[in-house]
């Protein structure tokens, strides 16, 4: 079953649909790379579905676990490197709005790193992960 359609507008535009629900991404090519950067480049999705892929990833596993995650974030930073250009290194911090205890912790972050994104970008790609919990609750 075909996942997307992607459709070149012009202007360094895509749209992309996903076809069992219709959903639209919109990408732009960089400012830094002759785009206009009004919307999300090809590698800032790359970046942006590793934390997003270790969100969902962690929060089957919280559900596992009773926990609830609702409110988490993850801040996500792309670094570029040239020659050829690519994605050299994402790092994502991602903050619970709660204190965890040091077991779960550990859990969670490993099951971060096991998440299908995080093992199919190329191993050259540092991923560079932290973990901030609320404190005192």
């Amino acid at each position: 079953m075909t996942t997307s359609k992607v459709t070149y507008q012009g202007d360094l535009r895509t749209t992309a649909v996903h076809l069992q629900s219709n959903n639209e991404i919109i990408t732009d090519a960089p400012v830094d790379n002759h785009g206009k950067g009004e919307a999300f480049s090809p590698t800032d999705l790359l970046a942006t579905s590793l934390a997003s892929c270790m969100l969902t990833i962690i929060g089957i596993k919280a559900a596992d676990m009773s926990i609830d995650i609702t409110g988490t974030t993850a801040e996500v930073t792309k670094i570029m490197a040239a020659d050829p250009r690519r994605v050299s290194e994402v790092h994502i911090v991602v903050t619970f709005n709660q204190d965890l205890d040091d077991k779960t912790q550990k859990i969670f972050y490993n099951t971060a790193l096991s998440c299908p994104v995080a093992k199919s970008v190329h191993p050259d790609i540092t991923q560079n992960l932290t973990f901030n919990y609320a404190e005192g609750i």
